[in-house]
């Protein structure tokens, strides 16, 4: 039995490796899984970061992409930048589990290790992120102190 104060995430292995677009059939399941009582759907399988929506105030992550893998090195597919990657940091208000906040750090993967990306890859990180996740009604900017804030309408 979920006590009011529980945060409960659905993380899911779905969708292709590259690019930005999500199925029809994706977003449905995941606002299913919000209104049967998931406060957030984490979804993982993409290579890199993929769009961001809040639906009924919840936290629909399409995509977070990989912070560490052996993937590096592998060509074909540099125009996702999968050595950026980002650090999730939401607060989620407890009762409700609605969205309260979003900030992401932005990461560079390099030998295997994670890093503060550069300010110039963090400005490209936030294009992608806000170009995405724009279709979806969430927008991204890039804080003074580095990090990525989300807004909803």
């Amino acid at each position: 039995m979920k006590r009011s104060s529980d945060i409960v995430v659905a993380s899911i292995h779905w969708g292709t490796n590259w690019g930005y677009q999500v199925p029809s059939e994706h977003q449905r399941f995941a606002r299913r899984l919000l209104d049967g009582g998931i406060d957030i759907v984490h979804g993982h399988s993409s290579h890199h970061v993929r769009p961001i929506e809040v639906y009924r105030n919840k936290l629909i992550l399409y995509g977070c992409g990989d912070f560490l893998d052996d993937y590096e090195g592998i060509s074909g597919y540099e125009e996702f930048r999968d050595d950026l990657t980002l650090m999730y940091f939401a607060t989620i208000a407890p009762g409700s589990g609605g969205l309260e906040r979003l900030r992401m750090t932005p990461m560079q993967i390099a030998n295997f290790k994670p890093n503060r990306a550069k300010p110039t890859d963090a400005q490209w990180l936030t294009g992608v992120l806000q170009r995405a996740s724009a279709p979806f009604g969430s927008h991204v900017a890039l804080a003074a102190d580095g990090t990525l804030a989300l807004r909803w309408e």
